[in-house]
């Protein structure tokens, strides 16, 4: 059973909507099996000090043309660019899933496992992208926000999928005592249909929407050492 915190303070809306992380569009570029991978919303984020900024709202914008080839590629490349930030390990990290899978596998898995989500559910999607539609190097806490963006304001099903990341489950580890069984990642379908639940049984509690609580959680997480 997932544990919220009680005193979480869940951002309005607009906030999270507006949560917003630079990035290097050049560094991306060099990484990308081609050009017409990027975007093209990536490049009409504003810019704040040296690097422009991509909001979820961007995101959750493009993955409107996810019903695509195309738009499931720029999906999957926004989803990344957003969760990613600018430091160079980081982002080439990332380039890791173009250069240990062709286009076309990628493309293949992408389809099969937005068909689940949209068929079966978020729970289902995730066993997929962890199973036999998973692409090497694209691990739970960046698939997870694939199928959040892919799902979360169109969700054909009771739950919408939310992101579940390090730090989100270091908040949710704070809460449940240090003898907690919940891992920092590597969560298994099952770990991750229970904190579905816990968000959803949140949201609806506090009449808000799942990504808000998730939102808390990864702020919450943040502020502990």
């Amino acid at each position: 059973m997932i544990v919220l915190p009680e005193d979480l303070q869940i951002p309005d809306r607009e906030d999270v909507r507006g949560q917003a992380i630079p990035f290097d569009r050049t560094r991306w570029l060099r990484l990308l099996p081609d050009p017409t991978w990027w975007p093209t919303e990536l490049d009409e984020c504003p810019t704040t000090g040296r690097w422009p900024q991509v909001d979820r709202g961007t995101v959750l914008n493009v993955a409107r043309r996810a019903d695509t080839a195309p738009g499931r590629r720029h999906l999957l490349v926004a989803s990344l660019v957003w969760g990613t930030g600018t430091k160079a390990q980081s982002v080439n990290r990332r380039g890791r899933i173009f250069q240990n899978s062709s286009s076309e596998v990628i493309d293949a898995r992408l389809r099969v496992t937005l068909s689940v989500l949209r068929a079966q559910g978020p729970v289902r999607a995730y066993f997929a992208f962890n199973n036999d539609q998973h692409i090497p190097h694209l691990g739970a806490a960046f698939f997870t926000k694939v199928l959040y963006f892919a799902g979360h304001e169109t969700p054909t099903t009771p739950l919408r999928p939310v992101i579940l990341d390090s730090v989100v489950s270091r908040a949710l580890q704070a809460v449940q005592g240090i003898d907690a069984n919940w891992p920092k990642n590597g969560w298994s379908t099952d770990e991750y249909g229970q904190y579905l639940a816990g968000i959803h049984d949140y949201a609806h509690e506090a009449g808000v929407l799942p990504d808000q609580v998730e939102a808390a959680l990864f702020s919450h997480g943040k502020q502990l050492p």
